[in-house]
């Protein structure tokens, strides 16, 4: 493989392995809610994609192939030839991709609010926040992002929470941050969604508006073998904000396969 970077990873817990990928500005920490109860019952690995976290820098743009080669020269690092994933968002896209391309690699996927089946208004508004960004700056933007991630009540409750992840975001390489926004708002798996045959689960927030029931019901309905599960009142940021519960749904559902 070509244009591979040895990204930054944490082991921890005991069973079968369990990969668990991050999404956009974001790092392996964004797993911390889910991580009690996820250990008890896996050996869990969390990493820093490129240019996030402590992981290398990229050397200039990249795109989902890169992000997929990432993942599988880590599990050849650690020595896994098969283990469950999931992935958060843009994570949620590079699980699938990686599982097109190594289908025995994968026992089973987690597609945590993520998106397909855009319509040309979905696109369209997805890319409006990339050339905002591009035009006014990433921390120009940022703010009226909170609303989207956040329910009312968390943003209340824990701003502490909601001002590390803003500064996660504008502590990333700006390049780097535009750069997999772009992978995000560019990359539509509604033409070979059907050919993932991991068991999936499928899940997202009732009120994520990127990320919405309507199109994860069409992610569900592409898969031949996927259960959708819908988190009420919840927004985008389902790991910082209910992490417990997505680990609880997880867990069942590797269990159950």
């Amino acid at each position: 493989m070509t244009d591979v970077i040895d990204c930054d990873y944490t082991v921890q817990g005991d069973g079968p392995p369990l990969f668990l990928i991050h999404g956009i500005g974001a790092a392996r920490n964004t797993w911390a809610r889910a991580l009690p109860k996820l250990t008890r019952h896996f050996t869990v690995i969390t990493y820093d994609l490129r240019g996030h976290g402590v992981s290398p820098m990229p050397g200039g743009a990249f795109g989902l192939d890169e992000l997929v080669n990432d993942l599988e020269a880590l599990c050849a690092r650690i020595g896994y030839e098969q283990a469950h994933f999931a992935g958060h968002s843009l994570g949620g896209m590079i699980g699938p991709a990686y599982a097109l391309k190594y289908p025995d690699r994968v026992l089973s996927l987690g597609l945590l609010s993520t998106a397909a089946f855009r319509t040309k208004d979905d696109s369209a508004k997805v890319w409006g926040v990339v050339h905002a960004m591009e035009e006014k700056g990433i921390p120009q933007v940022l703010e009226t992002l909170t609303a989207r991630w956040f329910t009312d009540g968390f943003l209340s409750s824990h701003p502490d929470v909601v001002r590390n992840r803003l500064k996660q975001v504008t502590e990333t390489d700006p390049d780097v941050f535009l750069n997999v926004f772009r992978i995000y708002a560019g990359t539509e798996m509604a033409p070979w969604l059907h050919q993932v045959s991991a068991p999936s689960l499928v899940l997202t927030g009732e009120n994520d508006g990127g990320c919405n029931p309507r199109l994860n019901r069409l992610i569900d309905k592409a898969l031949p073998s996927s259960e959708l599960v819908i988190l009420p009142g919840l927004r985008h940021s389902i790991l910082l904000e209910a992490g417990d519960a997505v680990a609880d749904d997880l867990i069942r559902f590797i269990l159950d396969h």
